[in-house]
């Protein structure tokens, strides 16, 4: 590849972004779902095709306008009103799909007496609202939610149609989920802290997959009875993004039954309050001594990207690394260590940030400053499955065995070849991570082994944690704690992890995203018996965005 592989730290220039699409002609006046006719002498104006003589007419290409727009909005809203799923469904672009969930919408969701009326379109947006009433059996309740559609212009026949998406229905909806009412299989739960005290979303927003979580794996354990409920169905690819159902209405109470968790609410109230300062931003917060989960928060609830994102961890990875070098003797934390401006590997030319180079310096001193050469420089020594068995052997990472008491994903290390393999190395290439694996890599640093991260202690439900093969011997441990206490004190941590010595460690990275002009910016830390690891996805350097937010947690305490 010709990109430079330019990944850490402090960088104030812009990365070019590739935008795709093309710049449209809105035809004004056009009415619905008309082509665009051109007539013409000769075809090689550019005006038509000819074919067999006869003239072809061209088929529109324009974005539609916002007159087209509203028109075809009112149109599917007034079908879907009157119960018409099929006449809605013709003016979509996936017509099977429309009609079987707006079917459904009044059979299995038994959802009656629908009123939609639009809001006011911007361009081919346009936004509207639902009131209804959902009755099941004798109970009914009122439903009222706002949902918007798009309009696009069919490629094929340059007709204006609803660019369908299950999410048009319910905002809630993810492509192949459905809405059922009715006898929810599963009964509530009511989930409390570490201290007894109950956890609900209006308290902690970020907790609302968490509890829906919960309730999908100890709703039947619990000793609940289960109420009627509107809820979400999830279908096979929202289930493979390990999204929980998901109740949008409850007609009649069920009797929860008590799920205790390892959440501390004075940690999980702070990082509800430090993520909602920063766009974007994830962070989770464990007790290294045993794995148990003390917080969890994301910006943006929808998605618990704390637990099931997948990103490139950027430089936060050569925690790892440095472990695995350390311990083929490829590295050594006092020992000159090579940090070059640039090295070439399996065809990619790799740069330090602003082609820093670090003559005659240490491997602790190319840690602390993030010297991305020479982690590259060593790949040569490597195996291609070298990382891939460090990770999953002594930090329990990318096995797919964690049991956290809720869907999460635990990280993956693929093994991979050449540049892909040297760039996995800092962070990039196939690695992918989330605030959770993150912040148990520092856990295990700190606690000089791995424990499973866990939110409901195993004993609930008789679950066996994850374990590594392995510990690191006791001169790689030190040497790694060496050199997390060293960028906590003096290197790219240390503005963030400022009056929180002696006893911490930490480790900031930056991860570059295709068409995306700012990195995502990672921190990852420990001091005394805590660990903590945050994300702010385009946020730029780490060290400045998520390690304040980590920081913060750990200067909290718990």
């Amino acid at each position: 590849m010709g990109k430079r592989r330019r990944v850490e730290e402090r960088s104030g220039r812009r990365r070019p972004a590739a935008v795709g699409g093309m710049i449209a002609v809105v035809v004004g006046g056009a009415g619905l779902g008309v082509y665009a006719l051109y007539g013409g002498a000769a075809a090689d104006d550019g005006s038509a095709a000819a074919a067999n003589g006869r003239q072809v007419p061209r088929v529109r290409a324009d974005v539609p306008s916002a007159a087209e727009a509203k028109a075809l909005a009112a149109r599917f809203l007034t079908a879907w009103q009157k119960g018409d799923a099929a006449r809605a469904a013709a003016v979509t672009d996936d017509s099977a799909a429309a009609a079987a969930l707006l079917t459904g919408y009044a059979k299995d969701a038994h959802i009656t007496d629908v009123t939609l009326t639009p809001g006011t379109a911007a361009g081919v947006r346009v936004p509207f609202s639902v009131k209804a009433t959902v009755k099941y059996k004798n109970v009914g309740k009122p439903l009222a939610y706002d949902s918007a559609l798009t309009v696009v212009r069919n490629p094929k026949n340059g007709k204006a149609q609803v660019d369908w998406h299950a999410s048009v229905v319910h905002p809630d909806l993810q492509d192949g989920d459905r809405l059922v009412t009715g006898e929810a299989g599963t009964p509530p739960v009511k989930a409390v802290d570490r201290d007894g005290g109950e956890l609900t979303a209006a308290k902690y927003p970020s907790l609302g997959t968490v509890l829906d979580g919960l309730r999908e794996k100890y709703g039947k354990k619990a000793g609940g009875k289960a109420g009627v409920e509107l809820q979400v169905v999830r279908g096979k690819a929202s289930k493979a993004k390990k999204a929980s159902a998901k109740t949008l209405l409850e007609l009649s109470k069920g009797t929860p039954g008590t799920v205790r968790t390892t959440l501390s609410p004075k940690l999980q109230a702070a990082a509800e309050s430090q993520v909602a300062k920063t766009a974007r931003s994830s962070v989770v917060v464990l007790r290294p001594s045993t794995g148990e989960i003390l917080a969890v928060a994301n910006a943006s609830p929808g998605f618990n990207t704390a637990f099931n994102g997948s990103l490139a961890p950027g430089s936060t990875m050569k925690v790892v690394t440095s472990s695995l070098l350390i311990d083929k003797g490829l590295a050594s934390a006092d020992k000159t260590h090579p940090c070059p401006k640039t090295f070439t590997y399996g065809g990619w030319k790799f740069h330090n940030d602003d082609d820093f180079e670090i003559k005659g310096g240490s491997f602790k001193a190319s840690f602390a400053r993030s010297c991305n050469t020479a982690f590259i420089s060593q790949a040569p020594e490597l195996s291609d499955d070298s990382l891939t068995r460090q990770a999953q052997q002594v930090f329990g990472l990318s096995m797919n065995n964690w049991a956290i008491g809720v869907p999460s994903f635990d990280g993956s290390v693929p093994v991979q070849s050449k540049a892909q393999m040297a760039a996995s190395l800092i962070g990039q290439g196939g690695v992918r991570m989330n605030p959770l694996n993150m912040a148990s890599v520092a856990a295990t640093v700190k606690a000089g082994s791995f424990h499973q991260p866990y939110l409901v202690a195993p004993s609930v439900d008789g679950r066996t944690l994850a374990s590594a093969s392995r510990t690191l011997s006791a001169s790689t441990l030190a040497q790694l704690r060496e050199l997390m206490n060293y960028t906590a004190a003096a290197g790219t941590a240390a503005e963030a992890m400022s009056g929180l010595g002696p006893d911490y460690g930490a480790k900031t990275g930056s991860a570059e995203v295709d068409n995306q002009d700012k990195p995502n910016g990672w921190f990852t830390a420990y001091r005394g018996d805590l660990a903590a690891a945050g994300v702010v996805q385009a946020g730029g350097h780490g060290g400045d965005t998520a390690g304040p937010i980590v920081a913060s947690l750990l200067r909290t305490g718990g």
